[in-house]
Parts: structure tokens; C-alpha cells; sequence
């Protein structure tokens, strides 16, 4: 028997039972994005001109970025918890939403005085930004990782943290809305840090739970 199919064999055999592992994900996405939006609008809520900033490049790139990050994490995560499964392009999806931060960082750089340039790094929510993120995206964390637990992950500390990226690029998707600092700077500091505290969570919980 070849190594792969003894893999799948074993992965076959070590998968809970169940719903399928595609169908145990989708629903945990909707009830994260629910549990996320109820806490939202509970606790901060949209920014008083939300609406009118989406004219404003640097507000639109937040959501570009979060949403951007999301998409490709899910993409990966769902080869994770199949193995022998290709991972390469999704892995490489995940610069997408770095390359984007890092173009909006260069016009920021070039259109913002550089005295400045500390100013709007620190911005006026920093504290808020890494409260508010990882709290909101405590309960998505959960529910995505207990769907993982019915895929067979190979690698269950990798699969744990982008589990933790999806957590944290929703939660941060959300928070954006209600944040008044939009420099791409304050985004690269505090949403960067506060999503790597999700994705650093997720790893040590997917060493434990995700181990078949």
C-alpha cells in the first residue's frame, strides 16, 4: 500500500462520525458570523458615518484586508483537514490580504507627513482594537475548531491557527466598521496583533483538539 492511501485509510478511520466536514464547517461559519454580529452590535456598533467612509480608500481597504484574509484561510483550512490534500495555492492566497495592507501602507507613507506617521500608528482605539477583536472572536474560534474536529488534520497546531485567522479576520471584519482609525499603519500594528493572538490561540487549542 502506497503512503498515501494508508493516510487516507487511517483519516478514514479516525474521522468522527457524523455531518461531513465541508457541511460541519459551513455551519460553524454562519453561527460565527452570527455570534460575531450579535456581540457587535451589543457592545460597540457601527461608527456614526460608516456609510459615507465607504468613499474612503483607506476604510475600504479594511474590509479588503479582513475579508481578503477570511476567504483564503477558509480555503486553506479546508485542505488541512483532508489529507494528501494540495495546499499550495491556498497557502499562497494567504499573501493576499499582507500584499494589499502593504500597498495601502506605501500611499500611506508617500500622502501622510512623516511626522505624522507615529501619530496615526498609535491612532485613538489601539487598546479597544486588541480588547474587542480577540473577545469577539473567542466564540468563532470555538465553533470553527469543534467543526474541524470532524476532519482528519494532519497537522492539527497549523489547522488550529488559521482557524484562529478566520476567527480574527471576521471579528476584525466587524470591528472595522465601527474603528475610527482607518491608516493603513494603525491596521498593519493593532488588527495584525490582535488576529495573531486569535491565530497563536487556535494553535495551542488545534495541538489538543484536533489530534486523531
Amino acid at each position: 500500500m502506497k503512503t498515501d492511501d494508508l493516510i487516507h485509510a487511517i483519516a478514514e478511520d479516525a474521522a468522527p462520525t457524523g455531518l461531513h466536514p465541508q457541511r460541519s464547517l459551513a455551519l460553524a461559519l454562519a453561527g460565527a458570523v452570527t455570534a460575531v454580529a450579535i456581540l457587535f452590535w451589543l457592545l460597540l456598533g457601527p461608527r456614526g458615518n460608516a456609510l459615507a467612509s465607504l468613499a474612503e480608500p483607506r476604510f475600504v481597504l479594511k474590509f479588503l484586508v479582513t475579508l481578503g484574509l477570511v476567504a483564503a484561510a477558509i480555503g486553506l483550512v479546508q485542505r488541512l483537514i483532508r489529507p494528501g490534500a494540495a495546499v499550495g495555492i491556498w497557502r499562497s492566497a494567504l499573501l493576499l490580504a499582507p500584499g494589499l495592507l502593504l500597498i495601502g501602507i506605501a500611499g500611506e507613507l508617500v500622502t501622510v507627513p512623516s511626522g505624522s506617521w507615529m501619530t496615526v500608528l498609535i491612532g485613538t482605539n489601539s487598546r479597544l482594537c486588541l480588547t474587542f477583536i480577540p473577545l469577539m472572536g473567542l466564540a468563532p474560534l470555538g465553533l470553527i475548531l469543534l467543526a474541524l474536529r470532524s476532519g482528519a488534520p494532519t497537522r492539527p497546531a497549523l489547522t488550529g491557527a488559521v482557524a484562529g485567522l478566520i476567527a480574527g479576520g471576521i471579528s476584525a471584519a466587524f470591528y472595522a466598521s465601527h474603528c475610527p482609525d482607518d491608516s493603513p499603519l494603525f491596521v498593519a500594528t493593532w488588527y495584525v496583533l490582535a488576529i495573531a493572538l486569535l491565530a497563536g490561540l487556535g494553535a495551542l487549542l488545534g495541538r489538543r483538539l484536533l489530534r486523531w
